[in-house]
């Protein structure tokens, strides 16, 4: 079994075994009531993560995404809110704010050598001290354009509800695939993230792809925030702590190295989806504390990334014995 896809049928496999798990316990889990609210709750998060998988993949990490994503909340609630400007222009404004921000974290870390970890870092600060510049307090968006996209959803027989957050999850999803797996920007990434000095040698451009890579992070963070202000229909400098963790965490159980260089963008999704089906096992069942979330969490994270280790060796997943005497 070739190693760069086991990781991935490994994430599918504990996927299957944790919502078997869960419809065994919970006859719930079998309606599309149940994963069409993880794609909902989760829509935000896996946003960012197909932008953080990008990162990864080119050997890099970002830092930032939580903080872009409450900078991006608050800032469109401000405009809509006291401004008056149409949240379409408002999203327009804070994706291009978006794109300058991930462009220049890009830069700094190609151009002055900075590492990636100490540059999104200070984006993480960065982005959450404009948050509260803006405003300490959460505001309320009450624009009919909210109302109207909290209306957009598709009705299935069992009363599951494909939303609006949760079909753009989907489609931002459908095309990071595309784009990682049958563009040349996308093999630029993979080659940047196995080796930056061969990568170099082949003509890969080292520069416009780390830039594209950062850019494209943020650009996604700042989408992400414009889809938790329309969960929420409010902003709040405070949202998503910690959540860039969770986001580096789908990508690492979804089957990507943290090493760059190899993983595949359906693992981030399914990633996600395992996020999802422990927190709402967690709900069902009522009498687990929440934080079993994150000690089951971490506990398959310790799992993948050992299997990351393993592989990476170059040591065989499974050995046959000789049939030699």
């Amino acid at each position: 079994m070739k190693s760069r896809i086991f990781p991935l049928i490994a994430t599918i496999v504990v996927f299957i075994l944790l919502y078997m798990i869960g419809w065994q316990r919970f006859p719930a889990f079998g309606t599309t009531r149940v994963v069409l609210n993880i794609l909902t709750d989760k829509s935000f998060l896996g946003v960012a993560a197909v932008g953080m998988t990008f990162v990864i993949l080119s050997g890099g990490i970002d830092l930032s995404v939580g903080s872009i994503i409450a900078f991006t909340s608050i800032f469109c609630a401000l405009l809509i809110k006291d401004v008056g400007v149409h949240p379409l222009g408002a999203f327009a404004i804070a994706l291009a704010l978006g794109a300058a921000f991930g462009g220049a974290m890009g830069a700094i870390i190609h151009y002055l050598k900075i590492p990636p970890f100490i540059v999104t870092l200070a984006g993480m600060f960065l982005a959450r001290g404009c948050a509260f510049l803006l405003s300490e307090a959460s505001v309320p968006i009450e624009h009919p354009f909210y109302s109207d996209i909290s209306g957009m959803y598709y009705v299935f027989e069992d009363k599951g509800r494909l939303t609006f957050v949760a079909t753009l999850f989907v489609i931002v999803l459908l095309v990071g695939l595309i784009i990682a797996h049958f563009t040349r920007f996308g093999r630029n990434v993979y080659a940047l993230g196995g080796d930056k000095n061969s990568a170099l040698l082949l003509g890969v451009p080292i520069a416009r792809t780390t830039i594209g890579v950062y850019m494209l992070s943020s650009v996604l963070a700042t989408l992400a925030g414009i889809i938790y202000s329309l969960y929420t229909r409010s902003g709040y400098p405070l949202a998503t702590v910690g959540l860039e963790l969770d986001a580096i965490t789908a990508v690492v159980i979804g089957g990507t190295l943290l090493t760059g260089g190899v993983g595949y963008m359906a693992g981030t999704l399914v990633g996600v989806l395992i996020l999802g089906v422990i927190q709402t096992y967690i709900n069902f069942d009522g009498g687990l504390n929440s934080w079993w979330t994150k000690i089951v969490i971490g506990a398959l994270l310790f799992v993948f990334i050992a299997l990351q280790k393993v592989l990476s060796s170059g040591r065989p997943v499974f050995k046959l014995p000789s049939l030699k005497r």
